[in-house]
């Protein structure tokens, strides 16, 4: 299975777009993007230095433009995507690249959003001297012991021997100070404490502006970064990525449920390279490609041919599929085992693993058409449980 990444905030680095925008489609693409945004992103992407792309509203915007039309790129034709690639996910505001990507939403709608949420995250940045410090090695539980005890959220935590801890200057500071045993500290050059509860005030602007967002289930797996639950609801998606602005990122749960799926290869969108240097590390024995520069394509598109399988979800609108959003046990809810007609937001049952018992609803309801599954059964994330002929839009 292949499963496309897309990188956050801090991915970016002077010129990087130099190459890419040689190619006058890429250039004429990207300065629709461009504009939809309010942003001269050509002029970041090549000439801007360090400093100025840092910038949170500046930097958001301009990664997930890249993500969206450097995926056109690697697929010509955007409807072969669905007949290789199992699944999607984005860190932090890559997860904007990976709902348009899987057309949750549209690549202008990502923009008018990203454009705000760098906008929103700037303020709110700004509002209290805030900052993150990546804490690397160490005993994990320690680690998460010293975060918690200055103060501190563990906002990004991406795999073993990498956790990046977010707060106020004196709480880092008290970290600095009494840094975990055998832990390394490295202060992230961030405008502030993201995903943390100091971005409260981003999540309202963003998630007001959602309201009038209009969504579609994604056309494939959507690995979200709250719990790394396969989400296949346009809706859920939206609201999810709204909500992560001020909740920490689990990319290595994420990471679990690439495993559960049997991923095979990962292939990370440009600006490439820390999505698969994390997965290296953590998913032994899965290959990898960081799709940097346009000389890279050919060997890109081979990659995915050789790991490329069709989406499980990648079905016709007529119908919509409930999936399992996690590795376990599925348990049908008894209030639902005879039902013909399911109502809208019906609890279908839930799913029972080691770690935790996810619920499972029709979030339009419909017809039930056909079962997949029967209680007691062991379901993989992102599995088909029910096929509905939708009664609401």
């Amino acid at each position: 299975m292949l499963v496309i990444v897309a990188p956050g905030q801090g991915a970016q680095s002077p010129g990087f777009l130099t190459p890419w925008l040689e190619d006058p489609v890429f250039r004429q693409r990207f300065a629709w993007l461009s504009t939809v945004a309010g942003i001269d992103l050509i002029t970041h992407g090549t000439e801007s230095d360090a400093e100025t792309i840092r910038a949170t509203e500046i930097a958001q915007p301009l990664l997930v433009a890249t993500g969206l039309v450097a995926a056109l790129e690697l697929f010509p034709h955007p409807a072969d995507a669905f007949g290789r690639v199992g699944a999607v996910a984005g860190h932090s505001v890559g997860e904007l690249t990976a709902a348009a990507g899987a057309r949750a939403i549209t690549a202008e709608q990502a923009m008018v959003l990203v454009r705000e949420r760098g906008l929103a995250m700037a303020r709110a940045a700004a509002a209290t001297p805030t900052g993150m410090t990546a804490v690397l090695g160490g005993d994990r539980e320690e680690v998460l012991a010293s975060i918690a005890q200055h103060g501190l959220t563990a906002a990004n935590d991406n795999g073993p021997g990498q956790i990046v801890a977010a707060g106020t200057m004196e709480q880092l500071a008290g970290l600095a100070a009494e840094p975990p045993t055998k832990a390394r500290l490295s202060p992230l050059t961030v405008a502030g404490a993201f995903h943390t509860e100091h971005m409260a005030p981003a999540v309202e602007h963003v998630a007001e502006l959602a309201r009038s967002v209009s969504t579609h289930d994604p056309r494939t797996l959507v690995i979200s970064n709250r719990d790394g639950a396969v989400v296949h609801d346009g809706v859920d998606v939206l609201r999810r990525i709204v909500g992560q602005i001020a909740q920490p990122v689990r990319w290595d749960l994420c990471m679990d449920t690439m495993r559960d799926l049997g991923v095979t290869g990962i292939l990370e969108m440009p600006p490439a390279g820390v999505l698969t240097g994390i997965a290296r590390r953590a998913l032994k024995g899965v290959e990898t490609f960081a799709l940097k520069t346009p000389d890279q394509l050919d060997n890109a598109r081979a990659f995915v041919e050789r790991h490329g399988d069709p989406s499980p979800v990648n079905s016709t609108p007529t119908w919509r599929l409930i999936v399992s959003p996690i590795k376990g046990t599925w348990h049908l809810d008894a209030a639902v085992a005879g039902a013909s007609v399911l109502e809208a937001n019906a609890t279908l049952g839930a799913v029972a693993s080691l770690r935790d018992r996810t619920p499972v609803l029709a979030p339009h309801g419909g017809t039930v058409v056909e079962w997949l599954v029967e209680d007691g059964d062991l379901v993989s994330p992102g599995q088909p449980l029910v096929r509905l002929h939708p009664s609401a839009a």
